[in-house]
């Protein structure tokens, strides 16, 4: 009887040492840090392969970093160089605004020099009269060649957007009340732009 007791308590602290033994390897198997098949260590790889995806993610922002960098200097080359040719054509053109309109006008000017060459020994004031007459059409039609147009006042209404008014006289008639009377210095249009507003008298 006391053979069976002794050997009853001898295999419950049997299993208990075996299932102490087992516990501890459950926590030394967990310690442990995985493995794949062929032993390398899985979690050493793991952290390797996210750094080198973060490397490649860095390389690929400073490329693409790099190419905007570039791209910007080039369009700031190429603004200055607007800039720089704007600025010259500018300046050349403001040189030069007047060029078409002076060498318009410079066959006039050689009418009018040889319309005064022939007055000093001219004896007919007749035909003095018509060259001169003939030059300052000549002079007018170049005129509107380039674009200058007389404003015609005399007998229209009274427009402040045109009209200068000088004074106002009585109106010779009811009808031309409000309306221009005489015409003491012509107006022009370069275009269709008010250059020159004409000063008029006014009916009242």
């Amino acid at each position: 009887m006391k053979s069976k007791i002794k050997n009853f308590f001898k295999g419950m602290n049997q299993e208990h040492t075996n299932e102490h033994a087992m516990n501890n390897n459950e926590e030394i198997n967990n310690n442990q840090e995985p493995v794949n098949a062929e032993g390398e260590n899985t979690s050493v790889n793991t952290e390797g392969n996210a750094a080198e995806t973060a490397n490649e993610s860095v390389r690929d922002f400073e490329a693409e970093l790099k190419e905007k960098d570039d791209k910007y200097l080039r369009l700031y080359a190429e603004f200055e160089n607007y800039k720089r040719r704007t600025t010259t054509e500018r300046i050349e053109l403001f040189k030069t605004a007047g060029q078409e309109i002076m060498l318009a006008m410079i066959p006039v000017l050689d009418d009018f020099e040889r319309a005064l060459k022939a007055m000093e020994t001219a004896t007919d004031v007749t035909s003095v009269k018509e060259g001169i007459e003939l030059v300052s059409h000549k002079f007018k039609n170049t005129l509107v060649s380039k674009g200058l147009k007389p404003m015609e006042s005399i007998g229209q209404p009274f427009n402040a957007d045109l009209h200068e008014a000088i004074t106002n006289i009585p109106a010779p008639t009811e009808d031309m009340k409000d309306k221009v009377i005489d015409e003491v210095e012509k107006g022009y249009y370069l275009g269709e732009k008010v250059i020159r507003y004409a000063k008029v008298v006014v009916g009242a």
